[in-house]
């Protein structure tokens, strides 16, 4: 399993990254991506500190640690200079926080996301079907989320990634350790959403893509 959605007391999760990725492993994880939460004020000092940690786990754990960001609540103007400062400063995986149907998100922050140079647009809530088309053509993957809420809209999502040929992701969002969840609840989230068996598979089969043209 691979997950690529993740926080830590870096922001605002509840394990130190080393506990995290040591619990993810121990939890069946193979890679995760660490991408606590930033906007302009603390993105570099939040990002320096997840790349020294990762390059530390990574010389001595067997879980692969990509170090990341999610980009939370800023206004959509702003998103693709920090994206730009995200990718200069080192960030390996790039999460925008999507239009999330339950928290308040400024509208135009899908469209920012995805115009912008990142990997993953979390959590796109009623995406419309242009951004969509875009998500295909820039190569940005959309997720499903297993997080309680965000989950809302996951079949929605599903059939327009379908209908579009977009790339979906399936991704924890965890913030304890408790979230670290088992393939089989991942699997359930994807079949709940509208996968079907073949199209959970290579959805899964996407996170590992993604992750290989990180390295």
């Amino acid at each position: 399993m691979i997950d690529l959605h993740t926080h830590s007391v870096l922001s605002d999760g509840g394990l130190l990254p080393a506990e995290l990725a040591r619990r993810a492993y121990v939890a069946g994880y193979k890679a995760i991506a660490i991408t606590d939460h930033v906007d302009s004020g603390n993105l570099a000092l939040v990002l320096a500190q997840l790349i020294k940690v990762s390059k530390d786990l990574n010389r001595y754990m067997k879980i692969k640690v990509l170090p990341g960001v999610e980009i939370t609540h800023v206004p959509p103007q702003q998103i693709p200079e920090l994206t730009e400062l995200a990718r200069k400063l080192g960030a390996k995986i790039i999460v925008v926080h999507g239009e999330s149907p339950v928290e308040p998100v400024i509208s135009g922050t899908n469209l920012a996301g995805l115009e912008s140079d990142i990997d993953i647009l979390a959590h796109p809530g009623l995406i419309i079907e242009k951004e969509v088309k875009l998500a295909k053509r820039r190569g940005v993957y959309l997720e499903l989320s297993a997080r309680r809420g965000h989950s809302l809209t996951n079949g929605y999502v599903t059939k327009l990634a379908r209908k579009i040929g977009a790339k979906l992701v399936i991704n924890t969002d965890a913030h304890s350790s408790s979230e670290l969840f088992t393939k089989e609840i991942l699997r359930k989230v994807g079949l709940g959403a509208g996968l079907s068996e073949k199209e959970f598979k290579g959805v899964l089969g996407n996170s590992l893509e993604l992750v290989k043209n990180k390295r």
